[in-house]
């Protein structure tokens, strides 16, 4: 199996799964304006899933482009509440919002990942996990977000089910690792077919 690749990305938990399955990784963020090319999508009426797919190739793509015959890995995971794409808060007002609009409903969070080599992908993967959020007061969601920093709420979205957003949850149907952002188990076994 391949186990090096170049992350496109500058999420600290991606790096970390792909640490914890053996799989080393160098960080090179794609730098990408993801509300951009989200925008441009939704205006296509494109799907979640696409939307998802679209923006882990165009990292992958962007960083492989200058990184030749490497492997570059691209991910990006969107919520989709009954067909409404949430994007990450850009201050705490926004996160709030977001909060009380998931709270107490199953939302769908789809995770995609591409590997591409020179420019073009050679890979991809979707994921969607189930999220059913616990009917909260307006309290507790407010003492959540006071647990949550600054550079962690603009970089993962408004949960991090690594760390306390869990107790947000009454029910998670899904791939833990895919909802943290990466379905390694899908990674390995496409880099086990590789020379």
């Amino acid at each position: 199996m391949i186990n090096n690749i170049i992350l496109a990305s500058r999420s600290g938990v991606r790096k970390k799964i792909l640490d914890q399955n053996g799989i080393g990784c160098e960080v090179i963020p794609a730098n990408i304006d993801e509300e951009l090319i989200k925008d441009s999508l939704l205006k296509e009426k494109a799907s979640p899933e696409t939307i998802s797919k679209n923006l882990a190739e165009f990292k992958a793509n962007k960083v492989s482009k200058k990184k030749h015959n490497h492997l570059v890995l691209g991910a990006d995971s969107v919520i989709d509440l009954n067909e409404e794409l949430i994007s990450k808060p850009t201050n705490r007002d926004e996160a709030l919002a977001i909060l009380e609009k998931l709270n107490g409903k199953k939302h769908q969070l789809i995770s995609s990942v591409c590997i591409s080599k020179n420019g073009a992908m050679i890979w991809n993967y979707t994921d969607a996990s189930a999220l059913t959020m616990k009917q909260l007061n307006s309290d507790e969601i407010k003492s959540y977000l006071v647990k949550i920093k600054d550079k962690e709420l603009y970089a993962y979205g408004v949960y991090q089910i690594e760390a306390d957003g869990r107790s947000l949850f009454s029910k998670i149907e899904g791939d833990e690792d895919a909802i943290m952002g990466l379905p390694v188990k899908q990674i390995k076994e496409y880099l086990s077919t590789l020379k």
